[in-house]
């Protein structure tokens, strides 16, 4: 898609984005103390993890938390990107309220199990960005199934009840994920599945997902479509 991201891994008390992206080194500061994010995938990346000892334990109140956002997202050498991905915790803590409430968010994808306790959280979640005035893209349904290596057919491990779900809050299901130890790999080395695996059915939904989020801003006149 020829787009250049960002991506800020908001989960202050457990950053994951470090592993998964493998990136593991201390952000640079330049002649005005501003992070210079590190890269790679082709993709800047700001992360607490990367900031405090690995597997230290952050133990922090409700201001030093939304300072430390503040310090991510805006203590830092962005620019230039088209699109800010930000990954934040479930639920509706300090971390979501700072975002909404100091900066101009373009839109939402919200991200659950197929699970009922999830889809409580989640839709709390949604609850909130609506009476904030945040629009939600949609949602990613995420470990929903699993596919068999032999026949390749899909096959539900759990009742769906992400239906129910997505009607009580008027969102589209804009993609499934399945559960698969490939993506586990993939995640546990550093690897994105979508390069590894590229060629899988998943690599595919992940693919159309982010896809679907691209066209979205773009019709909405938020991120530019012009290369």
């Amino acid at each position: 898609m020829g787009k250049r991201v960002g991506l800020l891994d908001a989960d202050i008390f457990g950053p994951s984005i470090p592993l998964m992206m493998n990136i593991h080194e201390e952000p640079l500061v330049d002649e005005q103390n501003f992070m210079i994010p590190p890269v790679n995938y082709g993709v800047k990346c700001l992360s607490m993890g990367l900031l405090a000892k690995q597997n230290d334990a952050i133990i922090w109140r409700g201001p030093l938390v939304m300072s430390a956002v503040q310090r991510l997202l805006k203590g830092a050498v962005w620019a230039p990107v088209d699109i800010l991905i930000v990954d934040t915790p479930p639920g509706t803590g300090d971390v979501h309220l700072s975002l909404a409430q100091n900066v101009p968010i373009s839109g939402v994808l919200l991200v659950s199990t197929p699970q009922k306790a999830a889809l409580e959280v989640t839709l709390r979640g949604a609850q909130m960005y609506r009476k904030l005035g945040v629009p939600i893209v949609g949602l990613a349904e995420n470990m929903g199934h699993v596919i068999c290596g032999s026949c390749q057919s899909r096959m539900e491990i759990f009742k769906n009840v992400t239906d129910i779900f997505t009607k009580q809050i008027d969102i589209k299901v804009l993609a499934s994920i399945p559960l698969d130890g490939n993506i586990t790999e993939c995640c546990d080395n550093g690897i994105p599945s979508v390069i590894k695996y590229a060629d899988t059915a998943y690599a595919k939904s992940y693919r159309q997902l982010g896809e679907t989020l691209v066209r979205t801003l773009e019709t909405k006149g938020l991120v530019n479509d012009k290369q």
